[in-house]
C-alpha cells in the first residue's frame, strides 16, 4: 500500500498541470468570445474537466505529502488553495450554464469571477512552486538591490579580500569561510528556504545541522557532510550545491576542508589556526604579468614613429591598453651600435626591444640605459660577449634577456644578480655551460639553457 501511495503521489507534478491548462484555456475562450458569445458551450466544458483534473491533483498532492515527509506547514497554503481552485472550477461551470445556480451567484459579473479565478490559480501555482523551488525562485536571478525592494531577504555576496600584509590577521570564518557559504550555499539554506532543514547563514545553524544530523565532524573533513557534499563530482545527485547553481571553486572547497580539519573555529584568525599560506594565494590580488611596466605614460609622437619606420625599424604598439611600444630590427640586420641614436625619440615608450640578428656589440649596453622602461630585451644571434652587461642593472623594469646564439661568456653570468627585476635569461648555444655554471641571485633568476629533448614515442619506430 505504501508503494502505491508513493507512486500515485509522484504523479502529482504531472497531473497538476492539467487543471492549469484547462482553466487558462477556458478563461482565454471567454475573453475571446465575450462579445459574440460564440463559445458559450465550450468554456463550461473546459472548466468541468479542469475541476475533475484539479480534484485528481489534490488527491495525488495529498498522497505525495504523506509519502515524501513534507511538513504540513510547508504545504498547507498550496493544499487549501488547490482545493479552492477545484471547487471554483465547478462554480464557473454552474455560472456559465445559467441554470440551477444560487441567486447570489447570478448577480456576480462573469468578468469579476474570471479575474478572481485567474488570481486564484496563479496563487495556487505560486505556492506549489515555492515548495519545490523556494519562495524566491523567480526573483533569485535579480540583483540584490531589486530583491530587497521587492521585500525579499538577501544575503549579500562578499568578496574574499586577502593580501600579503593582512592574510594572517584575517578572521578565518568571518572573512573566508562565511563568504564562501554565503555566496554558494545560503540561497538554499536560510531561515526562509530551509532545504534539508539546514541553515548555513549563521554559526548556530551550521552547528545544529540538518534533517540527517550534524554536518561537521571535529577535525575530520573527510567525515563531515558539509565537505563531502561539496567535494562530490558535480553529476552526483548528492553533490551540493546542485549543478544548476553557481559552484564553489576547487580552492574554496579545499579551504572549507582545511577549516574543518583545523577544528572549524569561528573566532580565530588564519595565523592562529596555523593554516599554510598557499591555501589562500588564489584570493590575493592577481597582478598582470605584462611585458611593460604598470605605469601610465604619454603616447609617442606619430611623426617620430614614422621617421624610425622609414629607416627599416619595425614599431608596434604592445596593446590598446598602454602607450608602450615594441621595437624590432628584424628587417634591419645591418643595425649597429651607432644606429641606436635613431631610437632615442621613443626612449620613454620602448618596453620591448628586439636587436636579434643585428651587428650590435657589447658597447650597446651603455646606450640601452637610456631606455628607462625597457622590460624585454632580445640580443640573440649577435656578437655580444657580456662585457659591461652590469650597466643594465639600473633598468628597474628589465625582466627578460635573450642571449641565445651569442658569444655570451659564463664569467659575466654572476653580474646579473644585481638586476632588480630580472627573472629569465636565455643562454642556449652560448659559452655558458648548463653543468656547474653559477646561478645568479641564488636561483631567483631562471637560466634557460635550452637544448630540450622530446622523449621518444613508441610510434616513432614505426616504418610506414
Amino acid at each position: 500500500m505504501d508503494v502505491l501511495k508513493q507512486l500515485l503521489g509522484r504523479l502529482h507534478p504531472i497531473i497538476v498541470h492539467l487543471p492549469i491548462g484547462f482553466v487558462l484555456a477556458g478563461l482565454l475562450l471567454q475573453w475571446y468570445g465575450r462579445k459574440k458569445n460564440e463559445l458559450g458551450k465550450v468554456a463550461p466544458l473546459l472548466f468541468f474537466w479542469g475541476g475533475i483534473s484539479a480534484v485528481l491533483a489534490c488527491i495525488t498532492g495529498y498522497l505525495q505529502y504523506l509519502g515524501e515527509g513534507y511538513a504540513f506547514d510547508t504545504i498547507k497554503l498550496h493544499l487549501w488553495s488547490g482545493i479552492a481552485t477545484a471547487l471554483f472550477c465547478f462554480v464557473m461551470v454552474f455560472r456559465l450554464k445559467g441554470s440551477q445556480q444560487p441567486g447570489f451567484l447570478q448577480k456576480v459579473p462573469i468578468l469579476f469571477l474570471s479575474i478572481f479565478f485567474f488570481i486564484l490559480i496563479s496563487v495556487t501555482g505560486h505556492f506549489g512552486g515555492s515548495i519545490t523551488h523556494g519562495e524566491d525562485y523567480l526573483v533569485e536571478p535579480l540583483p540584490n538591490h531589486l530583491k530587497s525592494a521587492l521585500g525579499f531577504e538577501t544575503y549579500e555576496e562578499k568578496t574574499i579580500a586577502l593580501n600579503e600584509e593582512n592574510w594572517q590577521e584575517a578572521q578565518l570564518y568571518e572573512e573566508v569561510i562565511k563568504p564562501i557559504l554565503n555566496n554558494k550555499c545560503v540561497s538554499c539554506h536560510n531561515p526562509k528556504k530551509e532545504k534539508g532543514e539546514l541553515q548555513l547563514h549563521s554559526q548556530e545553524g551550521i552547528l545544529k545541522g540538518g534533517e540527517n544530523g550534524g554536518i561537521l565532524v571535529v577535525s575530520e573533513a573527510s567525515r563531515s557532510e558539509l565537505f563531502i557534499r561539496m567535494d562530490l563530482p558535480k553529476d552526483n545527485e548528492d553533490h551540493m550545491p546542485p549543478k544548476d547553481k553557481t559552484q564553489p571553486t576547487k580552492e574554496e572547497i579545499r579551504l572549507v576542508g582545511a577549516w574543518i580539519d583545523a577544528g572549524h573555529p569561528f573566532d580565530k584568525s588564519i595565523g592562529e589556526t596555523g593554516l599554510e599560506k598557499e591555501l589562500f594565494l588564489s584570493f590575493f590580488p592577481q597582478k598582470l604579468d605584462n611585458d611593460f611596466p604598470d605605469i601610465d605614460i604619454v603616447a609617442a609622437a606619430s611623426d617620430s614613429i614614422r621617421a624610425i619606420e622609414q629607416q627599416g625599424v619595425h614599431v608596434d604598439p604592445i596593446s590598446k591598453a598602454t602607450s608602450f611600444l615594441q621595437v624590432s630590427c628584424i628587417n634591419k640586420p645591418a643595425f649597429t651600435d651607432a644606429d641606436f641614436e635613431l631610437l632615442l625619440p621613443l626612449a620613454d615608450q620602448i618596453a620591448i626591444l628586439d636587436l636579434g640578428g643585428t651587428q650590435v656589440t657589447d658597447s650597446i649596453f651603455g646606450k640601452l640605459t637610456a631606455l628607462p622602461h625597457l622590460t624585454v630585451l632580445k640580443l640573440d644571434h649577435t656578437e655580444i660577449t657580456g662585457k659591461n652587461i652590469e650597466q643594465l642593472s639600473i633598468l628597474e623594469h628589465l625582466k627578460s634577456i635573450n642571449l641565445t646564439h651569442s658569444k655570451f661568456g659564463e664569467p659575466h653570468l654572476s653580474a646579473l644578480s644585481t638586476f632588480k627585476k630580472l627573472r629569465t635569461v636565455y643562454v642556449y648555444n652560448t659559452l655558458v655551460k648548463s653543468d656547474g655554471a653559477p646561478k645568479p641571485d641564488d636561483g631567483k633568476i631562471y637560466i634557460d639553457y635550452g637544448d630540450y629533448e622530446v622523449p621518444a614515442l613508441p610510434s616513432d619506430s614505426i616504418v610506414y
